[in-house]
Order: C-alpha cells, then sequence, then structure tokens
C-alpha cells in the first residue's frame, strides 16, 4: 500500500469517527452538562507534513510523504471551557449541523479520491497484462 492510501485511509477513518461524534452530540442536545467533543486530525496531518517544526528529513522528492503522517491516529478532545446554557451544554445544534454537512462533503471527496487512486492501479494492473 502507498503511503498516499495509507493516509487517504486515515483520513477517511478521521472522517467516519468525526460523523459519529457529531451525532453523539447531537443526541446529547438537551442532556444537562454535557459538554461536546470533536475530532482533531488535519491539523496534525497538516503539522507532520510541513515538517512538524522540527528538523526535516531530507526526502528524494517533494511529494513523499514523511513517517510522521503515516502513524498519525485521529483523537477526540471534549470542549470544557464553554457553555451555551444555564445547565453547562454547550451543544449547538447548528453548529454540529453545518460541521455535519462539512464532514460529509470531505469523506465524499476522500471517497472520490481514493476510488481515482485505486482506478489507477486497476488500470495499471489490467492493461499491464496486455
Amino acid at each position: 500500500m502507498t503511503p498516499t492510501l495509507q493516509v487517504l485511509g486515515k483520513a477517511l477513518d478521521a472522517a467516519a469517527l468525526r460523523q459519529r461524534t457529531i451525532a453523539h452530540n447531537i443526541a446529547n442536545v438537551n442532556t444537562p452538562g454535557f459538554k461536546r467533543y470533536y475530532v482533531t486530525f488535519e491539523d496534525e496531518l497538516r503539522r507532520a507534513l510541513n515538517g512538524g517544526g522540527g528538523l526535516p528529513l531530507y526526502r528524494t522528492h517533494p511529494r513523499h510523504l514523511p513517517q510522521d503522517a503515516l502513524s498519525l491516529e485521529p483523537r477526540v478532545e471534549q470542549e470544557r471551557t464553554t457553555s451555551m446554557r444555564e445547565d453547562g451544554n454547550n451543544v449547538d445544534v447548528d453548529r454540529e449541523m453545518v460541521e455535519l454537512v462539512m464532514n460529509t462533503l470531505n469523506y465524499n471527496l476522500l471517497v472520490h479520491q481514493l476510488n481515482g487512486r485505486l482506478g489507477m492501479l486497476r488500470h495499471v494492473i489490467s492493461e499491464g497484462r496486455r
């Protein structure tokens, strides 16, 4: 499996986890004291791809991915500092619905990218037999 396919797979995992997390937040919109959860992945991936602030390793090709990007995993964190209502709940349904739509679009884009990559591999394999 190529590094690009691995990163696409991890990004799909992050999007699926984000979908479940947003659904969990919406389900608890009326639970007193509930604090919303969110998924972090893209910012860590961006930092890993840009060198992470440390000493960058030499890459033979600018499109090669650093090992840091391949070992990243999505994380669920809780937003504890805000409150939307007097009972302590901080879930904003409008915000969650917007994030749900954005996540769905992102997921569809990732699936399209993955299908394109796999289609290229399929073409190379099938045309290579001739």
